[in-house]
């Protein structure tokens, strides 16, 4: 028997023509249940709510919208700032914040401005690292507001 000869393995799975995606999500909702999920993305929903707080608390940003769900969109202010200057210093606090590891946020453009965008998904965050996210952001958008001027 040589090598062309050999079935595919494939042929005898269940997935058989297309893949069978669903089964993994099947296979985690029946093993850990709805109710843990719900849970889960509850804490999402309430850790952004956290981190929407201390956004509201800081004179320094800025909130884009109301928080409803797991998303956070803010900015750096600096009061008498032009929009995009801003936007600028924006960008630039998010790529600070990814090459230092501190967090992966995005840019976002809403009405003409940049806003840092966390989309809060993992189970396992922690109320701290949206302490440290407020903290570095303020930090880092200071430290670039001096070299500018």
């Amino acid at each position: 028997m040589t090598g062309v000869d050999v079935p595919w393995l494939s042929d005898y799975g269940f997935e058989i023509s297309r893949g069978f995606h669903a089964l993994k999500v099947w296979m985690t909702l029946k093993e850990n249940g709805t109710a843990k999920y719900g849970r889960l993305i509850q804490q999402n929903i309430d850790q952004a709510q956290y981190l929407s707080d201390l956004v509201t608390a800081n004179p320094k940003l800025e909130l884009a919208m109301p928080v409803s769900l797991n998303i956070v969109n803010f900015r750096y202010v600096i009061p008498g700032a032009v929009t995009s200057s801003l936007n600028i210093l924006n960008k630039e606090i998010e790529i600070e914040l990814q090459e230092q590891g501190i967090a992966v946020s995005s840019i976002v453009s809403i009405r003409d401005k940049n806003y840092l965008h966390v989309a809060i998904t993992n189970h396992r965050s922690k109320r701290e690292a949206f302490d440290l996210l407020v903290q570095e952001v303020i930090r880092i958008g200071d430290t670039l507001q001096k070299k500018q001027i």
